[in-house]
């Protein structure tokens, strides 16, 4: 908020500056006297010359008039009705609306040497419709061009993991930077957005491998805990059985109930241990 009433009053400033001055009483003799020459040819052509110099601008347009080349008004025309004299104002429109562009791609080199394609759109407006014309022979060509060399500028102060995970941050630079150098111009810079990354073939294979080998680490990791917990529960169950032969002969009962529902044709009879143990012994 603060940055914005600094932005106006700048802008209202580089206004005054340029137009305070600027007023029909400084036009000089020489110039009140072409201007009464061309209102006695309005009255004398009146049906006529009402139809050169009535004009109309629409809402979303401002018209800078020029009387003998300097600024009739501390501020435009519009919209509406206006009068211009014939032979001594000129007049330019200037379009109040948003205008977006795109940005062409741009190979940048980033904080990391790593080479990258950027491309953008900025949104942009025309805020003080007298700077703009005073101030800039084009102020949209111009625009466009600062546009370019900012975005090389932001991104090349950042690397590449920066580059892809804060877009959001790297656009309001690029806001700030690209409102900043046009507010001399009149404009007004109402968002910037990056549209696509376009990474080298090699790197976006070896961020594959890499993106690859870290889900495998991290398969093998849950593997091995998977193992370990499965072992403790083994541990565990082994200590409960021990503690109850009996539970150790249900469980072979289990056992060779599961295997007789496979419907196999094999079933194995287990000894019980014990009983093996006796053999050993002799």
């Amino acid at each position: 908020m603060v940055n914005q009433v600094k932005i106006q009053n700048r802008q209202s400033e580089s206004s005054a500056d340029i137009v305070g001055h600027e007023n029909p009483g400084s036009i000089g003799r020489c110039g009140w006297f072409l201007v009464i020459i061309s209102m006695i040819f309005i009255i004398a052509t009146f049906p006529v010359a009402i139809f050169f110099c009535v004009k109309i601008v629409q809402e979303y347009e401002r018209a800078v008039i020029f009387r003998l080349g300097r600024i009739v008004d501390r501020k435009p025309k519009g919209p509406g009705l206006f009068v211009v004299l014939p032979c001594t104002d000129t007049f330019r429109r200037v379009d109040m609306r948003t205008v977006s562009f795109d940005i062409p791609p741009q190979e940048i080199l980033t904080k990391d040497s790593v080479t990258v394609s950027v491309d953008g759109v900025v949104y942009f407006r025309v805020s003080c419709p007298v700077t703009s014309v005073i101030n800039v022979t084009n102020a949209h060509f111009s625009t466009r061009l600062v546009a370019q060399t900012t975005l090389r500028n932001v991104l090349g102060t950042k690397n590449l993991a920066e580059l892809l995970a804060d877009r959001e941050g790297i656009s309001q630079s690029m806001q700030d930077a690209l409102d900043e150098a046009t507010d001399p111009w009149g404009i007004k810079v109402e968002r910037v957005e990056i549209k696509d990354v376009k990474l080298p073939q090699q790197l976006q294979r070896a961020m594959a491998a890499e993106a690859e080998a870290t889900r495998e680490s991290r398969a093998k990791v849950i593997a091995a805990e998977g193992e370990m917990n499965a072992s403790r529960a083994l541990k565990e169950a082994s200590l409960v059985i021990a503690e109850s032969p009996a539970a150790l002969q249900l469980r072979y009962l289990q056992t060779l109930n599961t295997i007789a529902a496979e419907k196999n044709s094999t079933i194995i009879f287990p000894l019980p241990i014990d009983l093996v143990q006796q053999f050993v012994r002799k």
